[in-house]
């Protein structure tokens, strides 16, 4: 660097050095330039530029010019005065051919590993992808669909081998984990793990809203830009949906809650293969009570002994189960009466925090 009437090596003057580094830290992960004063064609033979265009429904332009300038208008790259045009991570991490391409982007490829049983001793397969996250998002969840476990199950007629579990589940929370990943952390990236009995997602960063509020709360995104171009090519779902989706999924598929943990500055989402009421351990019921409280609250309804029966697919003589999940659940402050003076058989419930917002 210049500093005085001298060059200097930047290490050499840490105090500058100190100031540069958080100045950089200040411009977002998205605008940051992955690769610089680079020509034409190395844009293009870096980039899947044609996937750009597939993905917004937009007709390739028939000249390099115009393509390049769809790129710039969405900040995918920064044409500079010399004609060259640098690359943003933006650009980089959605719509990269290779991302080891990217010297800071390497180590941000997304990994799938699966395992025999239910713990990390026995690896059957570890992929880590290449591609940038739009480029390789539609291969990734295919090739996730193709390892899963399969239920079998059986109708009417015939027997019906399914998915362990929904796809859109599995979209939204690989989705939610590469837009809400911190990009500062250096040497680590999206990892889903696969087991006989549950999927794990796991993201660096912690979020930025409790887990316990990931269904009431609009997300907040570290990664704004990168969120929003992925909403734009429908990678994930509306803001603030996604997550109400798995849910009512899980529900519906009569699976386990899905977890939402925060382990050592990482996020990790879990879901679990089909278990039975009876082989469910209390914090099991626990979690799918309070989330099943507030998806009826964040849809305008109350959670009542009813509504949790169907949840739990208890018939309506064993209503007694559903009231000790509900009473767990009460005790261990996940959720409130929401009117103590009407009879216990028709109240209803609302989570905590609704009732200390009140």
């Amino acid at each position: 660097v210049r500093f005085g009437e001298n060059n200097k090596k930047l290490r050499d003057i840490p105090e500058k050095e100190r100031e540069l580094w958080r100045t950089f830290d200040k411009i977002p992960f998205e605008k940051q330039i992955s690769a610089d004063n680079i020509s034409v064609t190395d844009i293009l033979n870096l980039l899947e530029f044609t996937k750009y265009f597939e993905l917004l429904d937009i007709p390739l332009p028939e000249n390099r010019d115009t393509i390049l300038d769809y790129l710039v208008k969405d900040n995918l790259i920064i044409k500079l005065d010399n004609n060259n045009y640098a690359i943003t991570n933006l650009g980089a991490i959605l719509f990269a051919k290779d991302l080891s391409n990217f010297e800071n982007l390497k180590r941000k490829a997304i990994r799938v590993v699966q395992y025999r049983g239910s713990s990390k001793i026995k690896t059957l397969k570890e992929v880590e992808g290449k591609k940038g996250f739009a480029v390789g998002f539609a291969g990734l969840i295919d090739y996730i669909n193709d390892i899963l476990p399969q239920n079998e199950v059986i109708g009417k007629a015939f027997r019906e081998n399914v998915k362990m579990y929904p796809e859109l589940c599995i979209r939204e929370l690989v989705a939610n984990a590469l837009i809400h990943q911190d990009f500062s952390q250096t040497g680590n990236s999206v990892m889903i793990e696969i087991y006989d009995n549950r999927i794990e997602i796991t993201n660096p960063g912690e979020p930025l809203i409790n887990t316990d509020r990931f269904l009431d709360n609009p997300p907040k995104s570290r990664n704004e830009k990168l969120a929003h171009f992925m909403r734009r090519i429908n990678i994930c779902e509306e803001r603030g949906s996604g997550i109400d989706k798995v849910v009512s999924l899980t529900e519906l598929y009569q699976l386990p809650a899905p977890s939402f943990e925060t382990i050592n500055g990482y996020t990790k989402a879990t879901l679990f293969a089909h278990k039975e009421l009876k082989d469910m351990y209390k914090e099991d019921k626990i979690r799918a009570c309070y989330l099943h409280c507030c998806l009826k609250y964040i849809q305008k309804e109350y959670m009542t002994n009813t509504t949790l029966r169907e949840r739990f697919a208890i018939d309506v003589k064993n209503s007694s189960m559903a009231s000790k999940i509900i009473n767990l659940s009460i005790e261990d402050g996940k959720i409130a009466i929401y009117d103590e003076n009407i009879g216990v058989k028709a109240r209803t419930y609302i989570p905590i925090w609704a009732k200390r917002n009140a």
